[in-house]
C-alpha cells in the first residue's frame, strides 16, 4: 500500500516539500477569504471528521501520484483521508503540523491513518465512514536500490486483495478507484498473426509472457488488477481502474524513481512497437476524480491513460535524459525487434472527461 520502504532521502524530502507547498497555498486561499478560525490540517481521530461531507481514502496518500490525487480532490471540494502504512509518514505529517505550515479551513479537509495491507480489519477501520476508496498502489523497493522485484509484485497483488475486500465489507465505501498500469495491457505474444492493431481498455497481457521477460512491475499491476477485478466481482463492489502510462512530471525521476525505472524495463520493445507512452501526474490525478464522479451514472471497467506516446528517436532522447538513463536502454538496440505497428487507444476516458469538462462548463 504505502511505501514498502526505504525511498532515498532527497526523494522523500522533494515528496514531502511539494506536499508541504500544496496545501501551504491552499491555506493561503483560506485566509484569503477572510476565515480566521483554523484547526489543525491533520486528526488521528478518525471521527472527527464531518462524515456528512465528500470524505474519501487515498492510499499511498505521500507517494508522488497519490500527492496529486490528494491535491486534486481538494480543489474538487472532497474530504480526504491519508492512508500510511508506516508510524514514519505519520510522524513526518505531524512535524509539518507543529510548524504550523499545513493549516487549512476550520472544517478538517484532510485527517491522517495508519494501516498495514496485510491487516485487513485495519483497513475496514480506516475506510469507516469513507464514500469512496482510491487505491493508488504506489510501492518503493525496500532497498531502495534493486528495483521493483518479484517480490514486490507478491506484495502488491495481496495489498490489492486485502484493499478491495475491506472495501466491500465496509458499510460506508460505495466506490473504488485501483490505479492499475498500462503494462497491465500491453505485453502480449507479438508471434500471433491474428493479434489486433487496437489496443484499447479491452486488452489485456499475457501472465506468462511478463514473467518469461521478467517484467515484474507489469505482472505485479496485472494481477493485482486482475485480483481486484474478481474480488469486486464475488463481492459486488462498484470499481474502476485506472491503466496510466509511464507516471511524469516535474522531477518524476527522483519522486518516483522504482516505478519509473521498473516501468521501462522493456522499453526498447515497447518504443519499437509504438506503445511507449507517458502520461502527466497532474492529468491522470484529474482522470482519477472525473472516473470517480462519473461512476454513480457512466463510468465502469478500466480506463486508459495517457497524453504522449513516444514515437521519435528525440522524444525518447529527452527522456532518457530527463531520467538519467542511456540512450540506448529506450530505443538503441529496438532495431533486434520486428516492429509492429499498434495503435494505442484513450478514448474511452478522453470521452468521458470531455462530457464531464462540458457538464462544468454548462453549469457556469
Amino acid at each position: 500500500m504505502g511505501i514498502a520502504r526505504t525511498q532515498d532521502e532527497e526523494s522523500e524530502r522533494r515528496g514531502f516539500e511539494d506536499f508541504r507547498q500544496t496545501l501551504a497555498a491552499l491555506a493561503a486561499m483560506e485566509r484569503s477569504k477572510g476565515n480566521e478560525d483554523f484547526k489543525s490540517l491533520f486528526s488521528s481521530d478518525v471521527a472527527s471528521v464531518d462524515l456528512h461531507e465528500k470524505l474519501v481514502c487515498v492510499t499511498s496518500g505521500v507517494s508522488f501520484l497519490g500527492l496529486a490525487v490528494v491535491n486534486r480532490l481538494l480543489l474538487h471540494g472532497y474530504s480526504v483521508r491519508i492512508l500510511v502504512d508506516n508510524q514514519d509518514d505519520v510522524e513526518k505529517l505531524r512535524e509539518m503540523q507543529v510548524s504550523g505550515e499545513m493549516m487549512v479551513a476550520c472544517n478538517n479537509k484532510i485527517s491522517v491513518v495508519m494501516a498495514k495491507p496485510t491487516e485487513i480489519q485495519g483497513l475496514m477501520e480506516a475506510f469507516d465512514g469513507c464514500s469512496g476508496v482510491f487505491h493508488t498502489s504506489a510501492f518503493a523497493d525496500p532497498a531502495g536500490i534493486s528495483g521493483y522485484s518479484k517480490s514486490m509484485a507478491e506484495i502488491e497483488v495481496n495489498a490489492s486483495e486485502n484493499v478491495m475486500k475491506a472495501c466491500a465489507r465496509t458499510a460506508s465505501v460505495r466506490n473504488c478507484v485501483l490505479t492499475s498500469s498500462l503494462l497491465a495491457c500491453i505485453w502480449r505474444d507479438m508471434s500471433q498473426h491474428d493479434l489486433p492493431t487496437l489496443v484499447n481498455h479491452d486488452c489485456w497481457s499475457n501472465e506468462s509472457l511478463c514473467m518469461d521477460k521478467k517484467l515484474w512491475f507489469a505482472l505485479g499491476k496485472l494481477k493485482a488488477e486482475k485480483v481486484a477485478w474478481k474480488i469486486a466481482e464475488e463481492m459486488s463492489l462498484r470499481l474502476t481502474t485506472i491503466c496510466p502510462g509511464l507516471i511524469t512530471g516535474p522531477e518524476f525521476s527522483y519522486r518516483n524513481p522504482t516505478a519509473t525505472i521498473a516501468y521501462l524495463k522493456g522499453a526498447q520493445e515497447m518504443y519499437a512497437n509504438g506503445l511507449l507512452a507517458t502520461v502527466d501526474v497532474i492529468r491522470l490525478a484529474e482522470a482519477h476524480v472525473s472516473v470517480y464522479e462519473a461512476m454513480n451514472r457512466r463510468a465502469s471497467g478500466r480506463y486508459i491513460c495517457f497524453d504522449r506516446i513516444i514515437e521519435r528517436d528525440e522524444e525518447a532522447e529527452k527522456l532518457a535524459s530527463e531520467i538519467g538513463m542511456p540512450t540506448h536502454k529506450i530505443f538503441g538496440n529496438s532495431l533486434e525487434f520486428i516492429p509492429t505497428h499498434f495503435q494505442l487507444s484513450n478514448k474511452k476516458l478522453n470521452d468521458l472527461m470531455l462530457i464531464t469538462l462540458t457538464n462544468c462548463y454548462a453549469q457556469n
